[in-house]
């Protein structure tokens, strides 16, 4: 099997979501903190030599660069034949969710519990509006796994550990105690964490800490 280095920050939780899945699979990788804090990733020289995209993860595969979070779960759902769904219904609805996830739930509680909790003066005005957001998304998730065990259906799958990746923080962090708010959440996340090999992502991921200001 390939040789797996991940660029990655713990705070990250696109960063957690492949740690996770190569973690679930059984394969390991070597982690490569990288200081997104000090804004290394918005440098022309980390772009040139790492991802010409600017973001993190960056995961390397036998020394060949793949960046974008959910591609590169759906290449490795396909390669160890884990979390990509058995029948074509069920893929459907793994794409379907997994990008629900990326262009709303992960994208805006990353950037609200970014602002929220790592920069010294955020925006209250952009807080509220980011919760505002945040709430809807939950909502819908929320009446969703009243009827589903997990995203997709009866079995995990790369959707579920996406999807989990930015609420599976400590509640400080992002700012919800989902028992109390979206109890259906709850107990999806605590199914998730009953997973044979489930870890953390701050158990995962080594590195420096962003400073914490709440």
């Amino acid at each position: 099997m390939p040789a797996y280095r991940l660029h990655h920050f713990p705070e990250s939780g696109n960063s957690y979501k492949l740690a996770l899945m190569l973690t679930l699979c059984g394969e390991s990788f070597e982690p490569v903190w990288t200081d997104f804090g000090g804004g290394i990733t918005r440098t022309a020289d980390w772009r040139a030599q790492v991802n010409e995209m600017g973001e993190i993860p960056v995961l390397e595969e036998d020394g060949r660069r793949l960046t974008q979070t959910a591609p590169i779960l759906l290449k490795l759902a396909e390669r160890y034949g884990r979390f990509g769904g058995a029948a074509e219904d069920e893929r459907y609805a793994i794409l379907r969710w997994l990008f629900w996830d990326n262009h709303k739930l992960s994208g805006y509680m990353a950037t609200y519990r970014y602002l929220r909790t790592f920069t010294p003066k955020p925006d209250p005005q952009m807080l509220a509006f980011l919760r505002r957001r945040i709430d809807d998304f939950l909502g819908i998730l929320d009446r969703h796994l009243q009827e589903s065990a997990f995203v997709a259906g009866a079995q995990p799958s790369i959707a579920d550990l996406s999807m989990q990746a930015y609420l599976h923080y400590p509640a400080d962090e992002h700012g919800y105690d989902f028992a109390d708010s979206h109890p259906a959440i709850s107990a999806w996340l605590g199914r998730i964490a009953a997973l044979p090999g489930w870890r953390s992502a701050y158990d995962l991921l080594p590195g420096q800490r962003l400073q914490h200001y709440m």
